[in-house]
Parts: C-alpha cells; structure tokens; sequence
C-alpha cells in the first residue's frame, strides 16, 4: 500500500475529486507546476469548465452527489483509468472521509491530503472536542440536551459529523429543545448519515475566528495566522479576511499555539484549518478542525504570498516544507463569495443560465470562478458562483478594492447576492472591523433596503433598456428594409415598453417619444433625458449629471422562463447600480395564469418529507410547516400563509418536482366560511436551511 509520503514519488497527474471553483483552483497550481489533470463530472456537469479545463476527464454517471461525487469508488476507479497518481481531495463532498482516503492509498495513488487517522479524529465533532480537551486546546463545556436548564440557554444544537450549517439549531426555550434536536438530528442524518448531534452554549456576538496550518512529514508545522469569517449567513460563511482584525498580540499567540497543538495532536500532515469562536471577553474557545483546504484559504495565500495548493503536492510527495517557520505576513486580503440567491427572499437559491460572469482585473484583485459565461447553475449543487478576493497594503484599501471589482463586475444570469456584499463591505460595523456572527440578523433587512432614490434609478435603467432596445429593433428594421423594403411608426407616437424587475419585482412601463433630430424624450422621469443612444450602451443625463448605462440582451429559448424573444433577459450596467428585467410582451400569456389557491415550488427539486400525519382536509394554520424541499443543498420549510383548511396536498416523500409545480393547495379560513373567491396561486412560502 502506498504511504501518505512516499519520500522522492514525484506527482505526474492529479485527479481532483470534486468539482467547480476548487478543481478549477487545483488545476491552475498543477498546469503551473506541469502536472496533469484529471476531472471527474456528473451528467450535470458534463460541460461544466472544470470538466472542459481538465487533459482528461472521466464520467460518474448520474446527477445526485449520492451517485456521482459521493461515490468514492467510482472516483478511485476513475483515476486508475486515467492513469492519475494522486488524487486531490478538494473541498466538500469526500474531502473529509477517512474511508475514502484509505481507499485511495490502498489503490496505490498519493492521497494529498491528511492522514486518514487525522481525518478520522477529527471527523465527530464530539470526538474532537474530547481529543481537544486532553492536548490543553480551550473549549465550551457541552451540555446533554436532556439535561439542559434555562440558565444554559441559548444553546447551540449542532450536527457531530458533517459541516456547512446542515444539522444546526439555536435554541433559546427550553420548551423546543427537543423538538430541535430532533429536527437536527434529521438533517444530519439525510446530508451525512450520521444522526448524532450534540449541544454546547451559544455565545451571543462572538467571532469565527480561524487559524490556517500546514504540516509536512518532517515535524515542521505552521500557523499561517488568522482570518475572520464571522459574516455569514445560515452559519456559512460569506465574507472572510486576513489576518483578522482587532487581535491583540496576546490573543494571535494563543490562537496560533492552541491551532499548532491540534494539528501535533492528530499527526497532521498538509493544509488544515483550526476555528475558534472568539467571545466578546477575548477568550477562544475550539469549535473543530477541518481537515482539507478551505473555501477561504485564498486571502492567506495573497496575505502570505504562498500557494497552498502547490505546498500540499509538495508535503504529498514527501517533502519538507521550505523552513522551520512561514513568511512574515503582509498587508491585508477579503474574500466575498458570490452566490446565486436572493438575500431579500430568505437566501434563495437562483437556478438559471449564467451569460456573462467579468470582475474587472486590476492589481491584488482575484477572481476564483466555478462557472464561466453560458454555464447553467443547477438545482444539484451548491449556488456559489464565484469568489472575489483583493488585496491591499491596509485592511482599508482592500475593502475598497472589493467593493469597487464587485460594483464593477458584469453578472448577467440568475440573481445573486452582489448588492448585499458590496453593501455589507461599506457597513459601517464592517468598515470598523468589529464583526460578529449576528452581522446578518441584526443588518439583513437594512441592507436588502434600496437607496431612498431607489426607484427613480430602476426606472431610469428600464428607460435605457427600452431605448437600447429601440435602437436594436430599427438597425435590424433598417437591414431589412434595404433588401426588402419595409415600414416604421409615425416618430409622434409615444412608445410603450413593460418590463418586470428581476428578482420577483414589480412591472415596469417606460413610456417614451420619440423626437425629431434627437434623442427620445421620457414622459414619466422629470430631470432625464438621453443624450446618446446605440443597441448596447445608452447615456443618460440626470439631474444634469451625465451616466453611461450598458445594455445587454439575451433572449430566453423555446424551453426557457420567457417563452421566447418578447420575453428576453435584459441587463443594465451603470454606476447608479446594476439591474436584471424581463421585457414583458404587451399581452399576457393566458398560460402564466397559475391554478387558484395552489403554492408553487419555487424551484426544482425533492421533497424530503411531510409534515406528520398531514392530509387533506385538515385545518391548518399560518406559518405551518407543510413539507421540506430540498435543493441546491438546502432544505427549505414550505409553509402555510394564512389559516384555512388544506384543500390538497399534491406530493410525496421522495417525490422529483419541477420549478412551478403545484405542492399544495390551501383554501383561507376566510373564503373557507364564506365560499368566496380562491385567492390566486402563489409561490410557497419557505424558509431554508444551509446546506
């Protein structure tokens, strides 16, 4: 059997056992370093960029994780037919499945990687925490849910295996404890198959604090300092930094010493990361440790001036690391990940066609991308896009830096969470560093607000769309009439076009005139006007201030969400903001008209479970939980909006739906009285769970 560190195997071709942004990450190092690689994909993501990028690539037939990327025999088998010698983990799916590792080495491939044992230790939370305790690491006492008593709330319920917020509840009524574990229990079970769970004390404003190491097999290991991820949403993380701010040189040796002890104390050879929860008096307590590359790991590259990726091949083949002690650190890095979601609507994941994905490239900017322009984002995965990293002398300047590439990033496709990150950079709690894991539960709301102009600046950018539209329709018009001859409006009529802001917004109707020798006039924005106008970019001055608007269009196929060309994608890029809408036709589709009183999947996916002993005919009440579907690795709890009685109920445990499928049908206690009108379908309501 192969050895974790077979001293002088030189790595000739790399397989990485995952997909995305981290295979995508793992193959740059390689292709720099001159080893080849190998993906493996999912149907799904058979044209996926990891799967183009990769010298070979390797099939799993199916779309589950369950059968694809979780399938680590299939995976083994895979790189032994590409004629692959080492096997990179990634990140998610196995990266941490000691069985998996085992089952690599004992194929003959390099595992880059920790020790399986390592891996193991550290895989129950419980478990770790006990081993923690014994190498003097700081933790929180655990509390044995039965046990519990109002004095130990809150509580935090939290999955033993597994990570990424899935199997976690916080508690603060003794009364729903149980009721909690269990439910947490559940979710731990079907994302992890383990059910166990456990509790400890939930620190209220703490911080997530992390430490990343790196250990070779010659007894060398290093903390490679800190980085804050304690914004986060569903307890993931979303915006991250190094090192982290406001730590005094006491609490950085501390961190580093304790994170340096766990890694000795599992014989831990690679690149790890150690979190901690810092708590308002200053004390850090051991949360866990994971034991692969993090999601995160590129601000400590940028701060570090390191390539994580590289060191892991190097430490896998069996060498030492460079010098007893790492770089000295230098300035500062932030990460923000870009999601596809709506954080207005409960975080909710956005499915859909991806046309354009740019950041502007710049000094100390990055971009770590899992999708390119034409890519669809799935229902099967996790919704993030992409992450964007600066870089800066001052943790000041490279906040200013990532603000500046995200408002300047072209994202046409599915919503995303882009507003809120540049938002949230310029909160005046971020800008201070004094961050905190309730960031988005006590700001969510204020930053999903618009500006107070808000709609004046959504009605300017629909204006422009119009009119770029416009010029597109008369240059098409134009050609054609040269060959074939042709027809225009009279130019005094107003025009009319209506379009839906894009995510769930109102309708829009931009109404306009056209002039003679000049730009069109608007009827309804006072202080407006165009000044020039092309297909794609408009100008429009406001209030006497000149602004460039970019306009691009992309019209929905025969099997997309608008039917067709009247209902194209249109994306408009200015400095006043970034908008997505739907050119609307002029009359409605009789189709877009949903069954009355039904709640609608608002996406594809599964059906996980029934709410108990549910059926037609009961009565229900507001906020009910009915059913939980589950997609793009989230659970989301669909709910009753009103009190009635529930009509019907339209699906099983188990059961496949598409976006708009009719899951039940609830009848208000109102209408139910009075045999009034049905109100008219509506979106389920949820609330997710984070995968």
């Amino acid at each position: 059997m192969s050895t974790q560190a077979d001293a002088g195997r030189t790595i000739g071709s790399v397989l990485v056992a995952g997909r995305g942004e981290i295979a995508r990450r793992v193959f740059r190092t390689c292709r720099e370093l001159g080893v080849a690689t190998v993906a493996v994909h999912s149907d799904a993501d058979a044209d996926a960029p990891h799967a183009r990028e990769a010298d070979a690539a390797v099939s799993l037939p199916g779309d589950a994780p369950a059968d694809t990327y979780l399938r680590g025999d299939l995976i083994v088998a895979a790189a032994l037919a590409a004629g692959a010698d080492a096997v990179h983990p990634g990140y998610g799916f196995l990266s941490e499945n000691a069985g998996f590792a085992r089952a690599v080495l004992e194929a003959g491939l390099v595992w880059i990687g920790p020790p399986p044992g390592a891996i193991e230790a550290m895989a129950s939370k419980t478990r770790a925490k006990e081993l923690m305790d014994r190498a003097g690491v700081p933790l929180l006492a655990p509390v044995r849910p039965g046990e519990a008593r109002e004095e130990d709330l809150p509580l935090l319920v939290k999955a033993a295996a597994g990570g990424g917020g899935r199997g976690m509840r916080i508690v603060r009524e003794l009364a729903a404890l149980e009721d909690e574990v269990r439910a947490a229990s559940a979710e731990a079970a079907a994302a992890f198959g383990d059910g166990e769970v456990f509790a400890e004390p939930y620190v209220e404003r703490g911080r997530h604090v992390e430490v990343q190491v790196l250990a070779d097999g010659h007894g060398t290991v290093w903390a490679l300092g800190t980085r804050d991820c304690s914004l986060q949403r569903r307890h993931q993380k979303v915006i991250e930094e190094a090192p982290a701010p406001h730590l005094t040189g006491e609490q950085r040796a501390a961190l580093h010493g304790a994170a340096e002890r766990a890694a000795r104390a599992v014989g831990y050879r690679g690149a790890g990361t150690v979190e901690f929860l810092l708590a308002p008096d200053g004390r850090a307590y051991f949360l866990e440790m994971n034991t692969r590359l993090q999601v995160e790991h590129p601000v400590t590259e940028c701060v570090y001036g390191l390539d994580l990726v590289a060191l892991q091949l190097r430490i896998a083949e069996g060498a030492p690391l460079p010098a007893a002690r790492p770089p000295e650190p230098r300035g500062h890095a932030v990460e923000a990940r870009l999601y596809a979601e709506d954080p207005a609507r409960r975080w909710r994941p956005q499915t859909g066609r991806v046309h354009r994905l740019e950041v502007p490239a710049g000094p100390g900017v990055r971009l770590d991308a899992g999708v390119a322009g034409g890519d669809e984002v799935t229902v099967h995965y996790d919704p993030m896009l992409a992450k964007v990293i600066a870089w800066a002398p001052t943790r000041a300047e490279a906040v200013r830096k990532l603000a500046h590439a995200l408002e300047r990033a072209r994202i046409h496709g599915p919503a995303t969470n882009r507003d809120l990150l540049v938002r949230s950079l310029h909160h005046p709690d971020f800008a201070s560093g004094r961050l905190d894991t309730g960031f988005y539960d006590r700001h969510l709301a204020h930053l999903c607000q618009e500006p107070p102009d808000g709609e004046r600046r959504l009605r300017a950018a629909a204006f422009a769309a119009a009119l770029a539209d416009a010029e597109a329709r008369r240059t098409a018009a134009r050609t054609v009439s040269g060959r074939l001859g042709g027809w225009r409006n009279l130019p005094s009529c107003p025009q009319t076009k209506c379009y839906r802001a894009e995510p769930g917004g109102a309708e829009l109707e931009v109404r306009y005139r056209p002039a003679r020798g000049g730009p069109p006039l608007a009827e309804d924005l006072p202080g407006v006007r165009a000044l020039r106008v092309a297909a794609d970019r408009v100008e429009l001055e406001i209030d006497g201030v000149r602004h460039r608007f970019d306009v691009a269009a992309y019209p929905d196929g025969p099997d997309g969400p608008g039917g067709g060309e009247d209902r194209a994608r249109v994306f408009v890029d200015s400095p006043l903001g970034a908008y997505a809408f739907t050119a609307l036709p002029r009359f409605p589709d009789p189709r877009d008209r949903a069954e009355p009183g039904s709640l609608l999947a608002r996406m594809p996916g599964t059906v996980v479970r029934l709410a108990d002993r549910l059926a037609a005919g009961d009565a229900v009440t507001a906020g009910q939980p009915l059913l939980w579907l589950e997609a793009m690795k989230m659970e989301h709890r669909v709910t009753a909006p009103a009190d009635g009685v529930l009509r019907e109920l339209r699906v099983t445990a188990g059961q496949r739906v598409e976006v708009g499928a009719v899951l039940a049908v609830v009848a208000s206690e109102e209408q139910d009285r009075t045999g009034g009108e049905e109100p008219p379908a509506s979106q389920a309501t949820d609330e997710g769970a984070g995968a």
